[in-house]
């Protein structure tokens, strides 16, 4: 088993290998993991981890308020997640690079981040000015009939998008090239899709490739025939993730 230990930043999303993060960094700690970053060079990979918040709060709580007026609110690394912070994150996760760290003369930090490969989270340490943790990295297995699969959610995807775009009265950019190979689909099409972490969360877990495909073509069917009967959609990008307020 190889174990790595990383800087371990907690989002309210699920990041998948080779997808963008943007982030916006301004709670001390994050800060103070950014500082941290920099002092590696540059031709050597600045890594973090993300995982999704499974119970717990993305930006700790800075004054007092509802219900109680008179709370303090929680400092330190750990805020926001409980006596346990372990329990608090999903399991699976994925390793970050980031590319830009950018600091603005506030002392906050513009940061652009790939998701580069998944990991299960071992242990979380809060020791520290920021959470860092034992995670063992998770190798992608293609699994039976994944270049098959990945053909079908393809031709599935591109319906999709046809009858969302139709739904919000869109037109589809059909300039955009979709990658071939399976893993690569596999995780492009699961961050593109709009459905809850749960169910994002269970893709990027999923066994091997071909496993994570099945479910997407079951998901793709099932979301196409809902959007066909819907007058209309709430309005949000297909393929734009949302930025963290950190």
């Amino acid at each position: 088993m190889t174990t790595v230990r990383l800087p371990l930043f907690p989002l309210n999303s699920v990041l998948f290998p080779g997808l963008v993060l943007p982030l916006n960094i301004f709670e001390e700690r994050y800060r103070a993991m950014m500082r941290d970053l920099l002092k590696t060079p540059e031709e050597e990979p600045r890594r973090f981890a993300v995982v999704a918040i499974r119970d717990g709060l993305e930006v700790a709580p800075s004054a007092p308020g509802m219900p109680d007026p008179t709370a303090r609110p929680e400092r330190g690394p750990a805020a926001g997640f409980g006596p346990d912070p372990l329990k608090s994150f999903h399991r699976v996760g994925c390793v970050a690079d980031a590319a830009t760290i950018r600091e603005r003369a506030n002392g906050t930090f513009e940061v652009l981040a790939t998701g580069t490969s998944r990991v299960r989270l071992l242990s979380v340490d809060t020791s520290g000015p920021f959470l860092t943790a034992e995670l063992e990295e998770l190798p992608e297995e293609p699994g039976d009939e994944a270049g098959a699969l990945a053909e079908g959610v393809l031709r599935a995807f591109r319906q999709y998008q046809k009858r969302l775009a139709g739904a919000r009265e869109r037109s589809l950019s059909t300039g955009v090239e979709l990658p071939d190979e399976p893993s690569v689909v596999s995780y492009l099409v699961a961050a593109a899709m709009m459905h809850d972490i749960p169910t994002k969360q269970r893709l990027l877990q999923a066994p091997d490739t071909a496993s994570r495909l099945r479910d997407e073509l079951k998901l793709l069917r099932s979301e196409t025939a809902i959007i066909r009967n819907l007058p209309s959609l709430p309005a949000a990008e297909l393929t734009r993730a949302p930025t963290s307020l950190n």
